[in-house]
């Protein structure tokens, strides 16, 4: 196949957000170097949020600080309210991405704000932004489900795409925080975003808490989707849900995308190597399964 899928990685933010282990600067400049090294094009470098709630993202403005601007990669900030977007803007980050809650249980715990709240932090986030300022994209977190308040109407989430659509967002994602979707859902709800987001790029984001991830990113590229989330080493969770597992591994999501014959940017020789180097940074085995097994044939890596 001729298709190229795009991967967005997110280990430096959602990798590390929920694990004991605290990175340094440092450690974490290092990650982000080996991972474009790696073939990372686009991906989520820091989190603007406050770090007495998240102690994992401290340092944001010095990791931008000390990441020189590269017309060929884009370093993305993730962004929850209109302080997180000045900082984002003030850093120089070359993308913002909002979070939206799908549900009011999950975006009080996590973000202290109901959903028409956020939307509206949102739509202030777009009322005040300036031609020159970084893109803004939004990500729905627990889009297919949520820890407090059980599953989440299609419905709901589609009304948040189209008042995101009509905000004129770049990019909009759901993002399966809680790792609860199935691939028949995902391609239901894929369909169903895409009438109310127009022409707006979708994107996916999925975690394997209960080992459904990989087959709910084929579904979503099955639906059409070229643009998926991954953390190497199949690192992430979020503080605030519980039992929220990992990310699907980049490694895992490159060795089925390109054993298929799809594109991505990606030396999965390096993202093994750097799956098992950066697990072992924050002390446990890489959860992502190519990691531990290898890639085949073996003289692909």
């Amino acid at each position: 196949m001729s298709r190229r899928i795009e991967i967005v990685e997110v280990g430096p933010r959602d990798g590390l957000q929920n694990e004991k282990t605290l990175l340094e600067v440092d450690q974490k400049l290092e990650m982000i170097h080996r991972l474009e090294a790696a073939g990372a094009r686009r991906m989520e470098v820091v989190s603007f949020v406050n770090p007495k709630r998240v102690p994992q993202m401290a340092g944001a403005e010095e990791i931008m600080a000390a990441l020189p601007h590269d017309p060929a990669r884009s370093r993305i900030g993730l962004v929850l309210n209109m302080r997180g977007w000045e900082r984002c803007v003030e850093a120089g980050c070359d993308e913002a991405n909002v979070v939206v809650c799908a549900t009011d249980g999950f975006g009080i715990r996590n973000q202290g704000a109901s959903v028409e709240e956020q939307v509206a932090a949102l739509a202030n986030i777009m009322g005040v932004r300036k031609k020159e300022d970084p893109p803004v994209s939004m990500t729905i977190s627990v889009a297919f489900g949520c820890p407090f308040d059980g599953e989440v109407p299609q419905d709901r989430v589609v009304d948040i795409v189209r008042q995101a659509a009509d905000m004129r967002v770049a990019e909009i994602a759901l993002a399966d925080t809680i790792g609860v979707a199935d691939p028949w859902t995902v391609r239901r709800r894929v369909e169903a975003v895409r009438k109310a987001a127009g022409h707006i790029p979708l994107r996916l984001h999925f975690h394997d808490t209960r080992n459904t991830g990989l087959a709910n990113a084929f579904a979503g590229v099955e639906a059409g989707v070229d643009i998926l989330d991954a953390s190497v080493g199949g690192l992430g969770g979020c503080p605030f849900a519980p039992n929220a597992t990992g990310n699907i591994g980049t490694e895992d999501l490159v060795y089925m995308l390109e054993r298929a014959g799809f594109e991505t940017t990606y030396d999965l020789g390096k993202l093994i190597e750097l799956g098992n180097w950066a697990s072992g940074l924050v002390g446990k085995a890489p959860a992502a399964s190519v990691s531990r097994a290898g890639a085949f044939p073996v003289s692909a890596t």
